[in-house]
C-alpha cells in the first residue's frame, strides 16, 4: 500500500475505534480482509449454485444485520477519512466457480469497509484499554470473525 494509503489506514482506525495501528498491522489487516471477503464470496457462490445460477448477485452475499450496520456506519465515516479508493484495491478475490455480477463487485468496497469498521470495534471489545492491537488481539479478532462469518 502506498504511503498515502498507510496514512489513511492509520487515520481510519483512529476514527473508527481510537486505535493506533502501524505498517506491521497492515499486513495482518490485508490478510484478514482477503480471508473474510473470500469466505463471504464462497458462501454467496454456494447460494447462487443452489439457485442454479453461475452469477453471484448481491442478495447471495451472507450479509448479517451487524455487518450491514457496520457498512452503513462505514459510509458515514468514509466521508471523513476517504478510504474508499484504497478499499477498491483491496476488494479483490481469487477465481471462483461463479462470477460476481457488476452490481456485486460494486458493493465489495463498502463490504470491505464494513468488515474493517467491525474489526476495529472488535479490538476495543477484546481489550478496551489497548491502543495498539498486538498479535494476540489480532488472533482473537480473527477467531471471532471465523465463528460468525
Amino acid at each position: 500500500m502506498p504511503v498515502m494509503g498507510v496514512a489513511r489506514f492509520e487515520r481510519f482506525f483512529r476514527a473508527a475505534a481510537g486505535l493506533d495501528v502501524d505498517k506491521d498491522d497492515l499486513k495482518r489487516y490485508n490478510e484478514f480482509i482477503d480471508h473474510k471477503l473470500y469466505d463471504l464470496l464462497l458462501m454467496a457462490q454456494a447460494t447462487a449454485k443452489a439457485n442454479r445460477r453461475d452469477i453471484i448477485e448481491p442478495f447471495d452475499l451472507p450479509i448479517t444485520k451487524g455487518l450491514q450496520e457496520s457498512i452503513h456506519k462505514f459510509r458515514a465515516l468514509n466521508e471523513e477519512v476517504e478510504l474508499a479508493p484504497i478499499l477498491e484495491q483491496l476488494a479483490t478475490y481469487p477465481p471462483l466457480d461463479a462470477t460476481p455480477s457488476e452490481e456485486t463487485e460494486a458493493r465489495l468496497p463498502e463490504i470491505v469497509g464494513g468488515l474493517s469498521l467491525a474489526l476495529a470495534r472488535t479490538f476495543k471489545i477484546i481489550d478496551p484499554d489497548r491502543k495498539n492491537p498486538q498479535t494476540a488481539q489480532w488472533d482473537r479478532a480473527q477467531q471471532i470473525f471465523d465463528l460468525l462469518l
